[in-house]
């Protein structure tokens, strides 16, 4: 199952900050309701995704292992990781992802830009369930379209798949719902083209800014 909301945007981060372009959101929460998670797409306006990606592309990837779960390549903190926790960081983006969900209170996100590629990355089924977390997203940031690396969600008990979403508009993202019943991964990357994607969980509490505070005001990564 492709998990969908309307064709064109909803709300969309641009360089002017936060645009609702919708105010009937009945058909993302409808689609959230059924299926635990939809795509939204064009999140990122173009020309800030353009901006975005030169950034990425003008940071460094470090090998990273998640404890058996997943290998990728990981982002270390700089402008593209500090602007994407801004962007993303506000109290618009918030209520937006309350009224999808029917989920509150969402007063953070925390994240981190990876890239995989064809060459041995690998995700497994897995909940995320720590730290209070109980929605996820990831927002594709590649510069061409890739293959594989399909995001997909089941019933644990059951091995049920209730979606499969290739994540492959450029600025698109996911949300999903996390919770004992399900589990998520993402198929491996394959072909010449890696994906490259800004993935973390929306949190119950103050955590971006709390570790903004620690840090002397640089995302928390």
């Amino acid at each position: 199952m492709n998990a969908r909301g309307t064709d064109g945007p909803q709300l969309q981060l641009t360089r002017a900050g936060v645009r609702p372009l919708t105010a009937d959101l009945t058909p993302l929460r409808d689609a959230f309701r059924r299926a635990h998670c939809v795509r939204l797409p064009a999140l990122i306006a173009p020309d800030l995704l353009s901006r975005i990606q030169r950034e990425v592309e003008r940071g460094e990837f470090r090998a990273f292992d998640h404890d058996g779960i997943a290998t990728e390549l990981r982002l270390q903190s700089g402008v593209a990781t500090g602007l994407l926790h801004v962007l993303v960081n506000d109290p618009q983006v918030y209520r937006f992802v309350e009224q999808i969900t029917a989920t509150a209170p969402v007063r953070s996100f925390l994240g981190r830009v990876y890239r995989r590629d064809a060459n041995g990355h690998y995700d497994s089924w897995h909940s995320d369930l720590v730290q209070g977390r109980s929605l996820g997203m990831s927002v594709n940031l590649s510069r061409q379209r890739y293959e594989g690396g399909v995001f997909e969600l089941r019933e644990t008990e059951t091995g049920r798949v209730l979606a499969s979403i290739a994540n492959v508009g450029f600025g698109d993202a996911i949300l999903f719902r996390l919770a004992p019943t399900l589990e998520h991964q993402v198929t491996p990357v394959r072909g010449v083209h890696p994906k490259t994607a800004f993935a973390g969980w929306f949190l119950p509490d103050d955590s971006y800014r709390a570790g903004r505070r620690a840090t002397g005001g640089s995302a928390p990564l």
